[in-house]
């Protein structure tokens, strides 16, 4: 252990040799935590005599515990195969398929994923007689999962509800966990929630546990939830032999029931801790950790900690200002070539955005350019699933002969027309020599069918006649595509569903009114069936050619844990990132450290991308840069060749401003928009909200950008 300890820089040996007691290592990004978990259980067990048996390390993904015990076993040989190094689940399903009997589970139980608990709630409605078009299934069991994680049982959640709305829950709760403990199945959250209630209750299985594991070590503890927080300190006790490693600045997955808390408060629940932090960073510039550094360190809920590098400043940061989202794309293909042209492999390129229907405009400009690239934790926009069931209307009102969009249509949301009703409406269609997206409006000629599928084929032939009707009509396409959104009931059903998942749905389908705005706003005769086209085309892969490597695109919430040589930030404006719906010191908060974490995935170069306007809603609206911009150091961000220093350019435009001031209670009319009146001034003036009477709708426009003047 020695020479592996002189490969440790001075924090992370600290740490290593630490001995009993719990340890906090404050691991910051790039920092080698890894290595260091790593030699730390390779130390108990060669230095420390430590059986690999009696070491319990847990970490969020089956691909990092594989990675761990590897890297072990490199260090100390086969004896580390013996090593508990699994994620929280593993950990507990082994747990309790030994010990199921004590809290009246059969060890046989099955593990229900997904699927199976949608399947199983959709009976909890039938038997609850609860409408699931009215309360969606998935909203539900987001909601009994989030319980779970603050270890809620039905009676738990019902103490601490409030309104009919969680009554509904309750309700479904106590017969979901009825119905799961019938058919001896338990779900992913169980598998935590139900080890937790057996340490806590059977004294003497918590204290056999207790007894095996003598040191207990967990990763990315900021990512830990209620749950996860009570089961380590049930297994480590009483000796407290736990090692926390993580990062409170990488702390990004509220949304997914992770406590932040439990990494800044470590010292209130171990007192006697030992706190190490890692800061030097083997990963990225000095310039790029600087920059980092000085965004998240306007955070008031973090452990103090700068990250510091010895491998030089680096180049500075690239901070491009884009007219709107097309330049954006293209700047971002510029900055490829670019970087291919140095010698940079494209797979060590990375594009990245807030939300996924900002991959759109991108993947448009990639694809045109023959570029190579792949979506991490999604498909690409055209072949997500809504984008298809949305276009699948569109392909009906334009070809009634489709029957493969009429299929798609008719299950899109589901109406209780399944392929027996699809089957006898083809064969309908072929006796009397009609195309399939006619029959439904001759249902009750069709044979078979049922008095609930009759009535939801003529509401079926009303939205194809509808929409057809308008196809043929002077109605803009992207108003026929947001008529599209409103008359299939996607949007009535994602609303109801209420997910964050189901809000970036509607997210893409907005982004779809967007392109059919552009595609009318850019072609020559635009049409329903060259839109359609034009999609096609877009979405064919056989355009992009073979290239060595892809580039990567993703959210930035999926870029966690991963490094590039390049990284291209996009989208950088207020509302966009940080979020329009950040509207909580907290989740401020949460957003600066995800633009920390985008920022600290790069290695050597980082663009950051923003638009003075941008599509949004079907209507172009004007943006501001992010906030997250103004808070790096300027001597950080390189200057364009030939750009005017700062002062100069103030006063440039401090000379050609001729905006008036404005005030609450001011009349303005708008080029685009028409008459409204100013509801408030931000940011010295610069900002303004804006009431607009034709729509109804609240803007926030640049005062000094938009196209727009007091009037009275």
């Amino acid at each position: 252990m020695s020479d592996l300890l002189g490969s440790l820089n001075p924090p992370q040996r600290e740490a290593v040799v630490h001995g009993d007691g719990p340890l906090l290592v404050l691991a910051g990004a790039g920092s080698g935590k890894t290595r260091v978990l790593t030699h730390r259980i390779a130390h108990l067990i060669t230095d420390r005599g430590v059986p690999p048996w009696a070491i319990l390390a847990i970490t969020f993904t089956n691909k990092a515990a594989g990675e761990m015990r590897s890297r072990i076993i490199d260090l100390v040989g086969p004896a580390a195969r013996d090593l508990w190094a699994s994620t929280f689940h593993s950990a507990c399903v082994r747990i309790l398929r030994r010990e199921a009997e004590a809290i009246g589970l059969d060890p046989r139980f099955v593990i229900y994923d997904a699927d199976d608990q949608l399947r199983l709630m959709r009976a909890c409605m039938k038997d609850e007689e609860i409408d699931p078009k009215r309360v969606s299934p998935r909203a539900v069991l987001a909601q009994i999962s989030d319980a779970k994680n603050r270890m809620l049982d039905p009676d738990g959640l019902a103490r601490v509800s409030d309104g009919f709305g969680d009554e509904l829950v309750v309700r479904l709760y106590r017969r979901y966990t009825e119905r799961l403990r019938a058919a001896n199945a338990v779900d992913f959250d169980d598998l935590l929630v139900l080890t937790v209630e057996l340490l806590e209750h059977d004294a003497s299985v918590r204290e056999r546990y207790q007894q095996r594991f003598r040191h207990v070590l967990v990763d990315e503890y900021q990512d830990t939830n209620q749950a996860q927080y009570r089961l380590v300190q049930l297994l480590a006790a009483p000796q407290n032999n736990v090692m926390a490693v993580g990062d409170d600045d990488q702390g990004i997955y509220s949304w997914r029931g992770a406590d932040v808390r439990n990494i800044l408060e470590f010292e209130r629940d171990y007192p006697n801790a030992a706190v190490v932090a890692l800061e030097q960073n083997y990963r990225s510039t000095g310039t790029i950790l600087r920059a980092a550094n000085a965004v998240v360190a306007l955070n008031r809920g973090r452990r103090e900690k700068t990250l510091w590098t010895d491998r030089g400043d680096g180049e500075r940061i690239v901070v491009e200002a884009c007219r709107d989202e097309h330049e954006e794309a293209r700047r971002v293909v510029s900055e490829i070539d670019r970087a291919l042209g140095e010698g940079t492999s494209l797979d060590e390129i990375a594009v990245f955005y807030r939300t996924n229907a900002q991959s759109r405009s991108i993947e448009d400009q990639l694809v045109r350019s023959r570029i190579a690239y792949q979506v991490i934790g999604g498909p690409r926009f055209y072949e997500r699933a809504e984008i298809r069931d949305l276009t699948a209307y569109l392909r009906v009102a334009a070809n009634p002969a489709d029957l493969m969009a009429f299929t798609r249509m008719t299950g899109a949301p589901k109406r209780g027309l399944g392929p027996g009703c699809i089957a006898k409406l083809a064969a309908f269609a072929l006796e009397h020599g009609m195309p399939i997206g006619d029959t439904p409006a001759h249902a009750e000629m069709v044979g078979g069918l049922t008095a609930a599928q009759r009535g939801a084929l003529a509401d079926t032939a009303s939205v194809i006649a509808d929409l057809a009707q308008a196809a043929q009509g002077a109605l803009p396409l992207g108003r026929l595509v947001e008529m599209a959104i409103e008359r299939s009931g996607l949007k009535a059903s994602l609303m109801v569903e209420g997910t964050l998942e189901a809000q970036g749905r509607l997210d893409n389908l907005d982004e779809l009114v967007n392109v059919a705005a552009e595609y009318d706003a850019s072609a020559d005769e635009p049409s329903l069936e060259g839109f359609l086209e034009e999609i096609a085309l877009q979405s064919d892969a056989d355009v992009v050619e073979d290239a060595a490597g892809q580039a990567t695109l993703m959210t930035v919430h999926n870029a966690k844990g991963l490094e590039f040589d390049v990284v291209i930030m996009t989208g950088m404006e207020d509302g966009v990132f940080p979020h329009v719906r950040s509207d909580t010191p907290e989740a401020l908060e949460e957003e600066r450290r995800l633009c920390y974490v985008g920022m600290t995935r790069a290695r050597r170069r980082l663009m950051l991308t923003h638009c003075e306007t941008r599509m949004l809603h079907g209507g172009r609206e004007y943006r501001l840069p992010s906030r997250f911009l103004g808070e790096i150091p300027r001597d950080a961000i390189a200057r364009p060749a030939g750009a005017p220093s700062r002062s100069a350019r103030a006063r440039s435009q401090e000379g050609r401003s001729s905006a008036p001031a404005l005030a609450a209670g001011d009349s303005v009319v708008h080029a685009t928009f028409g008459e409204g009146v100013v509801t408030g001034v931000e940011g010295r003036g610069q900002l303004v909200r804006v009431r607009f009477s034709n729509d109804g709708t609240e803007r926030r426009l640049m005062a000094g950008a938009a196209p727009m003047r007091k009037v009275g």
